[in-house]
């Protein structure tokens, strides 16, 4: 599109059209400026779609499970399990139709966690599980699951350090943040936007108080 600008991103929740793409919540975006958007070029091999929506599936189906609050960048890709069909144990890796099915591997469910940020170009290997606010650097390759809050980056993608404390990360864990409904996470904006744990806390446990209470009268 002509309008397309970087200051301008595609909400996940108002465009994936794709059964086997799950998005939770209503905050979850990519930046689209530089391509055809999130389903034609981002998410690779993932039948569903247009073209692949009526075809049969060759075993089990991976899906691509997206949280709330995650952060997609520009020209990012993450591959599925729909091409796995060049099997390391075989002599040839060359997928044969004659003998596609037995070819075929499922790699398992990609699922990007609450909260996580995926930089630039960076590439998601099928069946990878990227933990809670984890961050893979722009240009990274991830080929085994990323801990909550942990940054990685490279190729293949390695553990550079964590974001927070190691103390902290198990507070935060313990919240449960990305259960709480949207709206309360709204309006705890400014204590996620700070690193108040705390007071995060505490504005956490009196709203599950209140909502204790409300449920008893």
């Amino acid at each position: 599109m002509s309008d397309k600008h970087w200051s301008r991103t595609e909400y996940l929740h108002q465009t994936v059209t794709n059964p086997n793409i799950i998005v939770n919540g209503t905050h979850s975006y990519y930046s689209d400026c530089w391509d055809n958007g999130f389903e034609r070029s981002v998410v690779r091999y993932l039948l569903g779609d247009e073209v692949s929506k009526d075809w049969e599936p060759l075993g089990d189906l991976d899906k691509l499970i997206i949280g709330n609050f995650v952060c997609i960048g520009a020209e990012c890709v993450i591959l599925m399990g729909g091409n796995s069909t060049h099997r390391l144990d075989w002599i040839s890796l060359y997928p044969f139709m004659e003998s596609i099915k037995e070819a075929y591997q499922p790699r398992g469910n990609t699922v990007l966690h609450d909260g996580c940020w995926l930089g630039m170009r960076a590439m998601i290997m099928p069946g990878i599980t990227l933990g809670e606010g984890a961050v893979v650097a722009a240009g990274a390759v991830v080929t085994k699951d990323v801990p909550p809050y942990a940054v990685v980056g490279g190729n293949p993608a390695k553990i550079l350090k964590y974001r927070l404390p190691e103390n902290v990360i198990k507070r935060l864990l313990a919240l449960n943040l990305y259960q709480l409904p949207e709206e309360m996470l709204v309006e705890l904006q400014p204590l996620l936007s700070s690193g108040d744990i705390s007071a995060l806390e505490l504005a956490v446990s009196r709203y599950q108080v209140s909502q204790a209470c409300g449920a008893n009268k």
